[in-house]
């Protein structure tokens, strides 16, 4: 397998585990006072988009994270 790695790029820093970016985000969200974000209103979905929410909901599961 070829190596993807970037030879431009110089990035010393560490990959950040997802639990901790998890963590972070929820400081930041608390730091900031928002508590709820706005959600996309659907107006402009496409055919495909509809689709796959309906079967998601046939299936029994939920799209939105609320």
């Amino acid at each position: 397998m070829a190596n993807m790695a970037s030879k431009i790029l110089k990035n010393e820093r560490k990959p950040i585990p997802l639990a901790t970016f998890a963590q972070d985000v929820a400081r930041r969200k608390a730091v900031s006072g928002i508590t709820d974000l706005p959600q996309n209103s659907g107006k402009r979905r496409t055919e495909s988009k509809k689709a796959l929410l309906k079967a998601v909901d046939a299936a029994g599961k939920s799209w939105s994270a609320k």
